[in-house]
């Protein structure tokens, strides 16, 4: 993988996450992908997990920014950026720790989200 590629990657997740394509999961994921939402959660793992998961931000309207942090083989760090409008704005930054398989499609994908004005330390 290159940089292009993978944000060529990027770029079809989020066409298919705001356009609530679950079939486009399998061209993005392989069929036994882990998705891990946060380093400490177990991670979901295949297609319908993914598919459902992705059920969640259904009808949100949001901007997304992406860059890529480091691209090494068949792995790669992506920054990422999500805005919420709606009534209720939220954010996050985010990095996306994304394993590809050799047929482009990731295999393993692991977030580190932060929201603003959350601690990052233990109180």
């Amino acid at each position: 993988m290159d940089r292009e590629s993978v944000m060529s990657w990027v770029a079809a997740y989020e066409s298919a996450w705001r356009g609530e394509d679950r079939g486009a999961v399998a061209s993005l994921f392989t069929e036994d992908a882990t998705y891990a939402r946060s380093p400490y959660d177990d991670p979901l793992r295949g297609h319908d997990a993914i598919r459902d998961f992705w059920l969640a931000d259904a009808g949100e309207t949001f901007t997304m920014t992406a860059q890529p942090v480091a691209v090494d083989g068949l792995a790669a760090v992506v920054r990422v950026e999500v805005r919420y409008g709606g009534p209720t704005p939220q954010e996050y930054r985010d990095l996306w720790i994304l394993r590809f398989a050799d047929d482009g499609r990731v295999a393993d994908f692991a977030e580190w989200a932060y929201w603003p004005s959350k601690p990052y330390t233990a109180t």
